[in-house]
């Protein structure tokens, strides 16, 4: 690179540049290869295809890290509105539900809408002082009122519909590649409300409220059965690609597939399995075009220099809140995005499953580790750290027998250590986050 790079730290053996990129890349490569090669290619895809979930949802917080500085760590809460929106947009309505309660839940919520609204508007009518305080509360408090008569018994209505089955609305039965932008939608509608109220907090300050905010967002998950089953799950999800069963019964498919030496039933496992990679590939593609364009714009450019210097970037008469509302807004819809997409491919809604562990922390580290500010480093970072997640395990448990077979069987300390096993990944996520900012204190790919 020019003289602009002298004094930066060391990025390790590996110069800067493209040649960095593809070989890193190559090299992620090989290890998704090897594994097909080890063990199994439906396991290789499974990997790969999670890898582009998840580098994806890195994309989304590099937007608000990487551009704009902004330290969201309640990513997880995102990626849940996604999958509710999957629910919401691709599963069959309940007539049952909708008969005993649907009219009256819409207009419970309606009602809490105008009440919200009536409020703002309230309290920016009306001068400053005691007066304003108590008309504001009292419309707060009256609304809520006839919120809570109108919502408890269409809630009660609709969850005593069928509940070993059913006990919520439903969606609206269409085709769940919809349900991806919507999750999009949904996702920039939450972080619009957060944004406004929690973007003119300091940094630390901004992380403790959106990480609230994505547990409370968990928590109406697991606890509004009328909306998505809460913790009884919603499963049998549409899918975008056909099902195995259906292509093991297509004559065509199993004579092709026997023709060039495949058991039918792992090929039409492998088959769909890339035809899920086709269409993640794609969105992340587009995904991907789209960031380096409006990085490389002059939109881009101002969000760095705010990012780098806000004070500075005031001073030329930007907006810097606007601004960040903005990147918080299409961060937090990627993620959404992302968030719908690996609701898809699991096939079911599982509020429980969502924790700050998998769906922020990790994040974080892909973002940390592939090189934050750069799109391609929050890719590479997503596969390779997703790849590391689920194989160190496994490969810690043959590593840990080696090691301990010379051992006694029986021994305190041989099953202290093979009981140690299942804490490989977490041990192994802080060895390269630490190797990483240590060697390469910018991650792997820097932003140039």
């Amino acid at each position: 690179m020019g003289g602009g790079s002298a004094g930066r730290p060391a990025q390790g053996l590996l110069a800067e540049g493209p040649g960095r990129t593809v070989l890193l890349f190559g090299l992620v490569a090989v290890l998704f290869v090897g594994t097909g090669m080890t063990q199994s290619w439906n396991t290789t895809l499974a990997i790969f295809n999670m890898g582009l979930v998840s580098a994806i949802m890195a994309l989304g917080v590099n937007m608000q890290w990487g551009y704009a500085g902004l330290f969201n760590i309640g990513v997880m809460g995102f990626v849940a509105l996604g999958g509710l929106a999957a629910v919401l947009v691709s599963m069959p309505p309940v007539p049952g539900a909708w008969e005993a309660g649907g009219p009256r839940m819409l207009l419970a919520l309606l009602s809490g809408a105008a009440t919200v609204a009536a409020a703002i508007l309230v309290q920016k009518r009306m001068p400053r002082g005691k007066l304003r305080v108590l008309a504001v509360a009292a419309v707060l408090v009256g609304g809520f009122v006839v919120y809570r008569s109108l919502f408890d018994p269409a809630r009660d209505a609709i969850e005593a519909v069928n509940p070993a089955q059913a006990g919520y609305l439903g969606g609206l039965g269409l085709p769940i590649v919809l349900a991806w932008p919507v999750g999009g939608l949904i996702a920039a509608g939450a972080a619009w409300v957060v944004g406004k109220t929690a973007l003119g907090l300091r940094s630390d300050y901004l992380a403790i409220a959106t990480l609230g905010i994505a547990e409370i967002i968990i928590a109406m998950l697991k606890n509004e059965d009328w909306l998505a089953r809460g913790v009884k799950n919603v499963s049998g999800l549409p899918r975008p690609v056909p099902y195995e069963v259906d292509l093991q019964r297509n004559p065509a498919f199993v004579e092709r597939v026997s023709a060039w030496g495949f058991d039918p039933v792992i090929a039409s496992s492998i088959a769909v399995k890339l035809a899920y990679a086709g269409l993640f590939a794609l969105v992340l593609a587009l995904l991907v075009v789209a960031a380096q364009a409006a990085l490389n714009s002059p939109w881009g450019r101002m969000m760095r220099a705010i990012r780098d210097n806000e004070t500075a970037a005031e001073a030329m008469g930007k907006d810097v809140t606007r601004r960040h509302l903005q990147i918080f807004i299409l961060g937090s819809a990627v993620c959404g995005l992302a968030g719908a997409m690996m609701t898809t491919l699991d096939g079911q809604l599982t509020p429980g499953s969502y924790q700050p562990l998998r769906f922020t922390f990790l994040v974080w580290v892909m973002v940390i580790v592939g090189g934050s500010g750069n799109n391609l480093g929050a890719v590479l970072g997503g596969f390779l750290i997703w790849w590391l997640w689920v194989m160190v395990e496994p490969l810690g448990q043959g590593l840990m027998g080696i090691v301990t077979a010379p051992l006694p069987d029986g021994s305190g300390l041989k099953a202290h250590l093979l009981d140690s096993v299942q804490y490989m990944r977490l041990f192994t996520m802080g060895l390269v986050l630490l190797l990483v900012l240590r060697f390469s204190p910018r991650g792997l790919l820097p932003e140039r």
